[in-house]
């Protein structure tokens, strides 16, 4: 039987690990969240989808076949089939891979990069931080999508290009953001006691500072990628991302806008599922936020 002071012991690491911040205490307030757990289960179903397309679907997502062309929803092709044939369903699923890659990878660099800009410039400020704060402003005086639209239109079509037009776009918020947070963490007292026992700058800053600022990055994080799957698709209606025959939803869009009227299936869908993952991501960020930032709540 365990003793007392065992079991006190237990609780107590417990407890512990219930902390606000902690890992298992974000994932029991996510569990717990109706939303967030349609969110979750939403974009699994569409990654694990993703990944069991080649397996799962008897054709390829590039294939011609103007017998079908046009084709309504039916039992052979679930989502009807494009003005060249193509099976709409295989194309979706197998877009959603190039949508939600650009989304994760563009907002990865964006935030990568703004924390490390924001992190130095609250931390030291100075001159650094007003010419950098001077920079952001001229970068954030262009809506984020009109920024990425520039910058494609730059540096040409493409899955690269398009991911460093949307990187460079998310660099002002995320680094902002980090700056803020950075301003109101330097000044705690944990802070001045690593300085009095000689820590160094650099242990401070990745030790102490950015752990502690970093929470409200993480639900940006979250959100950023729905804002960018979102404007990839926008980005490759306008032609400037993922070019055809690649099965990206807002090229698909693209190619389907001049034919909406007479076959709206071939729009409905990629549309779709478009805004179920941008509302899925911001149900989970909505849940992270609040799992993060207890002030939030009612």
């Amino acid at each position: 039987m365990m003793s007392k002071d065992k079991k006190m012991s237990a609780g107590a690491d417990y407890q512990e690990s219930l902390q606000p911040g902690s890992f298992k205490y974000i994932w029991r307030h996510l569990s717990h969240d109706s939303g967030a757990i349609v969110g979750m289960i939403c974009i699994a179903a569409i990654l694990i989808i993703c990944v069991l397309s080649p397996y799962i679907f008897k054709y390829d997502y590039s294939k011609i076949s103007m017998a079908d062309k046009n084709a309504l929803p039916s039992a052979e092709h679930w989502f009807g089939c494009d003005e060249l044939g193509r099976d709409i369903m295989v194309r979706v699923f197998y877009g959603a891979r190039y949508t939600l890659s650009i989304g994760v990878l563009s907002t990865a660099i964006s935030a990568s990069v703004g924390v490390a800009l924001g992190s130095v410039a609250g931390y030291f400020g100075g001159r650094f931080d007003s010419i950098l704060m001077r920079a952001l402003d001229i970068l954030q005086a262009f809506p984020q999508l009109v920024l990425a639209t520039l910058v494609s239109a730059v540096l040409g079509p493409g899955l690269d290009k398009c991911i460093i037009a949307l990187a460079i776009s998310g660099i002002p918020g995320f680094a902002r953001m980090m700056r803020a947070n950075i301003l109101n963490v330097r000044g705690q007292e944990y802070i001045e006691a690593a300085k009095s026992i000689d820590c160094s700058t650099a242990r401070i800053i990745t030790k102490h500072v950015i752990p502690n600022a970093i929470s409200p990055i993480i639900v940006s994080v979250c959100m950023g990628i729905a804002s960018s799957g979102l404007n990839a698709s926008a980005l490759s209606f306008l032609g400037l991302g993922v070019q055809p025959p690649e099965p990206e939803w807002g090229a698909m869009l693209s190619s389907a806008r001049n034919l909406i009227r007479q076959y709206p299936h071939m729009a409905i869908f990629p549309g779709l599922f478009i805004m179920i993952t941008v509302i899925s991501l911001n149900l989970i960020g909505d849940s992270l936020r609040d799992a993060l930032d207890p002030k939030l709540k009612d």
